[in-house]
Parts: structure tokens; sequence; C-alpha cells
């Protein structure tokens, strides 16, 4: 009875995890081949916009943060605003301008590229104020990449709940398929561990050990990263994700802090602001600081500080009045919660920069195999199919 109770348990595992693999398979080999693709783009845009990033030249002055605003926006025109300055500690790093403006109807869009007026990014010598590059994100290589894994390039809630549920049945595929590996005895576990790669071992039977044992070893750290994908796609995961971590059902307090409106000159208040940030956070990698628009009277001057190249998981916040330069509210990234740090973590933990190069590469790993599970699995059961035609 318990082994007749066991192998219809094995045989509802192994029709769910066949079923929810032919469901999803497409949308999980295509995840996967875009995640491949997107674990080193940092690196390679980094590669390719090399005479972009370092200017020609350090000198010894520095051109002020107003200044290089003021003159960049001159040059650029009227038709495109900025929404901040990436300013790097690094004196022979360019400043980085990013521009982006979405499209007056973009609830009405349906698509990615209709959503968007214009996404630049400018790069600009701080010596001498000169425009090294101007790059267009919109249509970036990456960016693209980037926007399909994020939701097919739909611009609507329906394409990350696709990417959403494809992603939580591949988490119910890893699982079942761990249950469906799990060895009955000793001589089942020397198998299931290693390939039998011997010159008289059918293909088949590669494919169907490939299939199970890279799925195995690759099991943990894809959860992990389905989990991560999930964050993004339901506001309901993420929530779960932010409760477990902080222990608290209140919510994260989301400051916006007023200027007051003076005749303060607001280049000096923008002076003032990058002067501050940049004497407390001495050690960070780069600050991102933006002026609020024309429109916003009461608007603030806001400031991101990265700590870590290439990392995205520890920053601190910072909001200054914009004709004062007088410092509104400040959080460190000591002041959060464990679980705002770990939303906060979720990037860098998704595509593996957390353990920087290591974590990448392990990332760039787990995506391949993970690209191979729905082909291998898709050859094993159509080698089945087959094979019971052959008997009939």
């Amino acid at each position: 009875m318990k082994k007749n109770k066991k192998n219809t348990f094995k045989q509802f595992i192994g029709q769910l995890h066949l079923w929810l693999g032919l469901t999803s398979g497409l949308v999980v080999l295509f995840l996967s081949i875009t995640g491949c693709i997107f674990v080193f783009s940092q690196e390679i845009s980094d590669w390719q916009r090399e005479d972009a990033l370092y200017v020609p030249e350090v000198k010894a002055n520095r051109l002020s943060i107003s200044a290089i605003w003021n003159e960049t926006y001159k040059a650029i025109g009227d038709s495109i605003a900025f929404n901040d300055m990436h300013v790097y500690k690094d004196p022979k790093r360019s400043v980085e301008f990013h521009c982006y403006k979405a499209a007056e109807n973009e609830k009405d869009c349906f698509w990615y590229f209709d959503s968007i007026d214009y996404y630049y990014n400018v790069y600009v010598d701080p010596y001498t104020g000169k425009i090294l590059a101007i790059y267009d994100q919109e249509k970036d290589f990456f960016n693209v990449v980037k926007m399909l894994h994020w939701s097919l390039l739909i611009h609507h809630p329906l394409g990350q709940q696709i990417i959403g549920w494809s992603t939580f049945i591949f988490v119910i595929m890893l699982i079942t398929g761990i249950i469906l590996w799990w060895p009955k005895n000793k001589a089942a576990r020397k198998q299931r561990f290693w390939f039998q790669w011997k010159d008289s071992t059918k293909w088949r039977r590669k494919n169907y050990d490939l299939h199970n044992i890279f799925g195995f070893y690759i099991a943990s750290i894809a959860i992990i990263i389905a989990f991560t994908g999930m964050v993004w796609a339901f506001t309901w995961f993420q929530a779960v994700v932010y409760v477990a971590g902080s222990q608290s059902l209140t919510p994260p307090e989301i400051v916006e802090k007023e200027s007051v409106i003076s005749d303060g000159n607001r280049d000096i208040a923008f002076e003032k602001a990058f002067a501050y940030t940049n004497a407390k956070y001495k050690d960070a990698d780069a600050l991102s600081i933006g002026k609020p628009a024309d429109t916003a009277k009461t608007g603030h001057i806001e400031v991101y500080v990265q700590q870590y190249p290439g990392k995205y998981y520890v920053y601190h916040q910072l909001q200054f009045d914009q004709y004062s330069g007088k410092l509104l509210y400040e959080k460190n990234h000591s002041d959060r919660n464990f679980g705002e740090k770990l939303i906060n973590a979720n990037y860098d933990i998704h595509v593996g920069a957390i353990l920087g190069i290591p974590g990448k590469i392990i990332a760039f790993i787990a995506s391949f195999v993970c690209m191979l599970l729905p082909i291998s699995g898709f050859l094993i059961w159509w080698g089945r199919r087959n094979k019971k035609k052959a008997k009939t």
C-alpha cells in the first residue's frame, strides 16, 4: 500500500512537472536567454563607451557642478530636460546626465517604444564642459534586452503578469524536479550526481542526465533568481519579502520634503547640497544629484549616494531646499530595516552583482543551465512520446 501511494504521488508529480513545463517552457527559455545576455551588460557597455566614460585629460581644476549643469543644458537645448547628473569620485570619469521623459499618452500605450518621448545619457567632461557623447538609451541593445526580460516590451501590467506567473510556474517546476530526481537508494544516488558519458550511452540517456543533474545542481541558485524576479512582477510578493525581512506590517515611510520659496540663489543652493554630500560620503563611489522642475516651486534637490561601484544595494538618500541648500531630510543605508535592505538589494542579487564578478559568473551559468532545462525536458518528452508510438 505504501509503495502504491508513493508511486501514485510520483506519477502525479511527474504529470504536473510535464504539463507545467510544456505550458511555461518557451517563456522560461526566453527569460534565460535574455538573462544570460544581460548579466554582463554593464561591463560590456562600459567597454563600448570607454571614450565617453573617461575624460581625455585630468586637469587641476574642475568646473562647478552648477556650471556643468547650466552649460550642458544650454548646449543640449530646451527640448530635453535633465533628471539628474551622476558624478563619480574617480577624477578620470566623466559626468553622466540622465534625460528621460515619458510620452504624454503613456498610460494608454501598450508597447514600450510608444511609451517614451525620449531617453538619453549625456556624457560631459567636468574639466572643460565639453559633451563627449550622447547615447539613445531607448534603443540601446542592452536596454531593449532588459525590457524584453522585464515585460516582453509590453508597457502594460499584462507583460509583467506573463513574466511573473511563468517564473512562479518555473519555481514549482524546480521543486517538482527535485522530488522526481530524489534517489531511492545508494545505486541511484551515484547515478543522479554524476554523468554517465560512456560511448555506448545513447544521446537520449545523455540528455536525460543533463536535464536531471544540471537541474539539481543549479536549482537553489535558480530559485533565488526566480524569487528576485517575482519581487518586481508582483506587488504582493514584494510585500511578503518586505514583511519577512522587516518582521513588521508597517510599510517604509516615503518622505517628500518641500522647499520654502524665497529669493535664494538656486545655483548656490545646488552647490551647497553637492558639497555637503560630497564631504560627508567621501568613501562613496558616486552620487546622483537632480534639480526639481521649474514648475515645482516647492520641490527639493534630490541626492542619491551610490556607495559601491556597480552595486546599488547600499545607497543613501538626501533632500535639500532648492533655494537655500539647507538639508531637509537624510536617510542613511544603516537607518533602513532589513526588509528595506532586502528589497533594495533585489537587483544586485538577481544579476549576481552583489558578489561582484564571481556572482555574475554564477548568475550567467545558472541562466545558461535554465535555458537548457526546457530544451532537454522537451526532448525527453518527445523521445518518450515517439517511443510509445513505435511500440504501438
